[in-house]
């Protein structure tokens, strides 16, 4: 009976070896064209799926998502921004990566944009809704799990908005530098044109607010307070730091709002003035810029290199 038993264990050895040795270059090739992972890596799922294609993948899949889930507390402040108008709606989207390099990752660029037609067609009311919403017949969240395992970093959809207009409206977007940066406008009238030219001016410029009425009072009475103390102490007399002040104050908010703004295109103009030269009034902007209020993580790139190679 056990030399029956040490048999069988040596024919399944042998077996498997030879199983093992069956992986060919192409396959292995082929596996790697199709999830990014390693020459390892990719050997092993085909050898644990005995040289099944669709099976080695889901064997990547379930060991990614274990590293994926390892990734979770990681710092993702790079990565791309998208903006994708169906119809009336319109929805500007913030997907994070650990490091500039994957924006160039055609997988990761699909990804944002399959987010970003996604929220734009489902209309999700919080981030709970949009990361439910289907990509490709997976979840958004169970799609960013799947690409963290595939590219090795952590991908995080940070943010979005959903904006909606009237038939009567038009819609501008603008992505600056490959999607670093992502302005959508909202015009009442004009055209299509106007409202990418004054998207570009809020990518370019970072309007912080629609118009001054948006300024909260709080911040406008620090900002007062501060030109108060500023001219006070530039010694001007005290019958005319009011005015002085009065006209400090109207700069600020004219460099801060929208449609105060000197129009990029044409210095002559506010952005108000141009838009209405051209039958329009702004009624809303979006921006986002990739990062933004994240504090990135500084690595030791020596620590950085063995921490990646002890993974």
């Amino acid at each position: 009976m056990q030399q029956l038993q040490a048999q069988a264990a040596f024919l399944k050895q042998t077996l498997g070896g030879t199983q093992e040795m069956a992986i060919t270059a192409k396959q292995v090739k082929e596996l790697r064209d199709r999830t990014q992972v390693g020459m390892m890596d990719a050997k092993k799922a085909l050898v644990a799926a005995d040289g099944d294609m669709d099976k080695a993948i889901d064997v990547l899949r379930e060991k990614g998502l274990a590293k994926a889930a390892k990734k979770a507390g990681n710092i993702a402040a790079e990565g791309l921004t998208a903006i994708t108008v169906d119809g009336n709606a319109a929805a500007i989207i913030e997907v994070n990566s650990e490091t500039d390099f994957v924006a160039s990752n055609d997988k990761f660029q699909n990804f944002v944009n399959g987010v970003a037609k996604a929220v734009a067609a489902g209309k999700p009311a919080d981030m709970n809704a949009a990361l439910k919403l289907d990509v490709d017949g997976q979840t958004v969240d169970e799609a960013a799990k799947a690409l963290t395992a595939v590219i090795g970093e952590k991908i995080d959809l940070r943010r979005f908005t959903v904006v909606e207009k009237t038939d009567g409206d038009h819609f501008g977007a603008y992505l600056h530098n490959g999607g670093q940066v992502a302005a959508l406008v909202t015009l009442e009238g004009g055209d299509d044109e106007t409202a990418h030219d004054i998207a570009m001016h809020v990518a370019a410029i970072n309007p912080q607010y629609l118009d001054r009425t948006q300024v909260p009072a709080d911040e406008l009475k620090k900002q007062t307070d501060l030109f108060t103390k500023e001219t006070v102490d530039e010694g001007k007399p005290e019958k005319i730091v009011p005015r002085i002040v009065e006209g400090r104050v109207n700069k600020w908010l004219s460099e801060i709002s929208l449609v105060d703004q000197e129009f990029v295109k044409d210095s002559d103009k506010t952005v108000a003035e141009y838009a209405k030269s051209k039958g329009a009034t702004v009624k809303g902007f979006v921006r986002y810029e990739v990062g933004e209020g994240i504090e990135k993580k500084q690595d030791n790139f020596v620590d950085e290199v063995m921490g990646q190679i002890k993974d």
